[in-house]
C-alpha cells in the first residue's frame, strides 16, 4: 500500500507543480477559445490542462517502475507499456483538438487507434465471465471489438461531463478510487497477481486528477481540455479491460474451497461486467440521453448542446459549486455502493444505506424548490441572503404603496435581496423603484422585480447563462 501511496502523490506533485506552467503556455499558444453558447464560465479560460496530467501519468509509471513490490508488473506484464503508448496517442489528438478542433469524426477515429494500439500490446479482454454460464473465452476479433467499443465509450462518457469546472476530475477521482478499492481486494484478497497492472493504473488515474482539481475548481483558472478529458477516460477504460479480461475468475475458485462458497463468492467476479459502467454511470447516462435527444431532433451525435445532466441542475436553480457536488455525491454512491454489495452482498443493511443516501440525493436535487424561512433569532448564524429583516421589508412595503399604490410590492422587490438591502434604507428602494417605474418602453410604470434564493425572481428562475450574443458567439 505504501508504494502505491508513494506512486499516487508523486503523480499528484508533478501534475499540480506543471499545470501552472502549462496555463501560461496556453495563453501564449492561443488556447483560449472564445466563449460558446453552451458554455458556462463568462470569459476566456485556457485550456490544454490535459499536458500536465499526461507529464503525471508519466512521471507516475516511471517511478513504479523503479519500486520493488510494483516492479513485477513491468516484468510480467506489457499493459503499462500499452497504456502508456494509447496515452500517448489519444493526449496528442486531445492537445490537436484544444488547439485547432479538429473534426469529431477524426477524434473518434483517434480513439479507435488508440484502442487498437492497447490491443496490439495485449491489453485487450480475452475471456468474460458471464452468470450461470461460467468464463466465456472470446475470440480474437470478438475481443477485439469489445475492448475498442469499451475505450471508446468511456472517453465519451468522460469528455460529455467536463463541463462544469472540476467536475470531470472530480467524478473519475471518485471512480478511480472506487475502482482502486476493488482492484487491490482483488490482487491482496484472493493472491491474483493479474489485478496489479489495475490497481496501479486507478492509483496513477487518482493522482492525475488530485493534482489538476486545485487549478480546475470553480472558478476554474484553466481547463483540462479534450487533451485531459479523453486521457483520463482512457486510463480508467484501461483500468477495467485489465481486471475484467485479464483475470481468470477460476483462480478465486481455487482460493474459495467449495463449489457453493465460490459460487457465492463469485459476485466479485462478475461485478467487472458491470464495473465500469457503474463507476461513469453518470458520464454514461448522460451520454445515452444526449446521443438520444440530439438524434430526436436531426442534428448529428457529436453537436454540441446544452442539455447536460450539469445544465440541467444548474436551470433547476442550483449554483455552479452546488450542482458539482451533487454529481460528486450520485457518482460515489453509485461507485462505491457497488463495491461495497461485492463484499458483503448478502448484508441488508447496505443496500438499506444506499437507498437511504440515494432519498438524501433527490432532496438535494429538489432543494432550490423550496425557500427556507430563517427565524429571527437565527438570523445571525445564516448567510445574509437568508435573512428577512421584517423591519425593513415594512418600509419598503410603505414605501412601495406610496409610489405604487400595491401593499405587495415590496415583498416582489426585497424578498431575496435581503444582503444588499441590509444597508438600504426604505426611502432610497423606494427612489430606485420609482427609477425602474419610469424606464418602461411605453412610459407605463412596472414593478421592481428583485433577485431571491438561488437566483429566483417574482418571475421565475434567473437564467444562470451568460449573454452569448455579447461574448461575439451565436446562440
Amino acid at each position: 500500500m505504501r508504494e502505491y501511496l508513494l506512486t499516487l502523490c508523486i503523480t499528484a506533485a508533478v501534475t499540480y507543480l506543471l499545470t501552472g506552467p502549462v496555463r501560461k503556455f496556453a495563453i501564449v499558444a492561443g488556447a483560449m477559445p472564445e466563449i460558446r453558447a453552451r458554455d458556462v464560465h463568462r470569459e476566456p479560460t485556457p485550456r490544454l490542462g490535459g499536458i500536465a496530467m499526461f507529464f503525471g501519468l508519466c512521471a507516475g509509471l516511471l517511478v513504479a517502475d523503479h519500486l520493488p513490490n510494483l516492479n513485477e508488473v513491468f516484468t510480467k506484464s506489457n499493459e503499462p507499456r500499452a497504456l502508456l503508448s494509447g496515452a500517448a496517442l489519444i493526449w496528442l489528438i486531445g492537445v490537436l483538438d484544444d488547439k485547432f478542433e479538429i473534426d469529431a469524426l477524426i477524434k473518434l477515429g483517434g480513439q479507435m487507434i488508440a484502442a487498437g494500439v492497447m490491443v496490439m500490446q495485449g491489453l485487450t479482454i480475452l475471456w468474460l465471465p458471464i452468470p450461470g454460464a461460467g468464463t466465456v473465452s472470446l475470440t480474437q476479433w470478438q475481443g477485439t471489438l469489445l475492448t475498442v467499443a469499451l475505450v471508446v465509450i468511456t472517453i465519451n462518457a468522460v469528455n460529455f461531463v467536463d463541463g462544469l469546472d472540476g467536475l470531470a476530475a472530480g467524478m473519475v477521482c471518485i471512480a478511480a478510487a472506487a475502482f482502486f478499492m476493488y482492484a487491490y481486494r482483488i490482487w491482496y484478497g484472493y493472491g491474483i497477481e493479474a489485478a496489479a497492472p489495475a490497481t496501479l493504473f486507478a492509483a496513477i488515474l487518482m493522482g492525475m486528477c488530485l493534482g489538476f482539481l486545485p487549478h480546475n475548481m470553480h472558478p476554474a483558472r484553466i481547463f483540462m481540455g479534450d487533451s485531459g478529458s479523453m486521457l483520463i477516460g482512457l486510463v480508467l477504460a484501461a483500468g477495467a479491460i485489465s481486471i475484467t479480461g485479464q483475470v481468470d475468475p477460476d483462480a478465486m475458485k481455487l482460493n474459495l474451497g467449495g463449489t457453493r462458497d465460490a459460487t457465492h463468492a463469485m459476485l466479485p467476479v462478475f461485478i467487472p461486467l458491470l464495473m465500469p459502467l457503474t463507476i461513469i454511470a453518470i458520464p454514461f447516462a448522460d451520454l445515452v440521453l444526449a446521443i438520444v435527444r440530439r438524434t430526436w431532433k436531426g442534428q448529428s451525435p457529436f453537436a454540441a448542446d446544452r442539455g447536460h445532466l450539469h445544465h440541467r441542475l444548474l436551470e433547476v436553480g442550483h449554483s455552479h459549486s452546488r450542482a458539482v457536488l451533487i454529481m460528486y455525491f450520485w457518482s460515489a454512491l453509485i461507485a462505491f455502493g457497488t463495491v461495497a454489495y461485492s463484499v458483503h452482498s448478502t448484508s441488508m443493511w447496505i443496500l438499506l444505506l444506499i437507498v437511504f443516501l440515494s432519498a438524501v440525493g433527490l432532496a438535494l436535487l429538489l432543494l432550490p424548490r423550496f425557500t427556507p424561512h430563517t427565524p429571527g433569532w437565527a438570523e445571525s448564524f445564516v448567510p445574509p441572503r437568508y435573512r428577512r429583516r421584517r423591519a425593513e421589508l415594512a418600509a419598503r412595503a410603505a414605501a412601495d404603496e406610496a409610489a405604487y399604490g400595491t401593499p405587495g410590492a415590496a415583498v416582489a422587490a426585497g424578498a431575496g435581496g435581503a444582503a444588499g438591502a441590509a444597508e438600504t434604507a426604505g426611502e432610497g428602494a423606494g427612489e430606485s423603484a420609482g427609477a425602474d417605474a419610469g424606464a418602461g418602453e411605453d412610459g407605463g410604470s412596472r414593478r421592481p422585480v428583485g433577485a431571491g434564493v438561488n437566483g429566483a425572481t417574482a418571475l421565475g428562475t434567473r437564467p444562470r447563462f451568460l449573454d452569448r450574443r455579447k461574448a461575439g458567439s451565436s446562440r
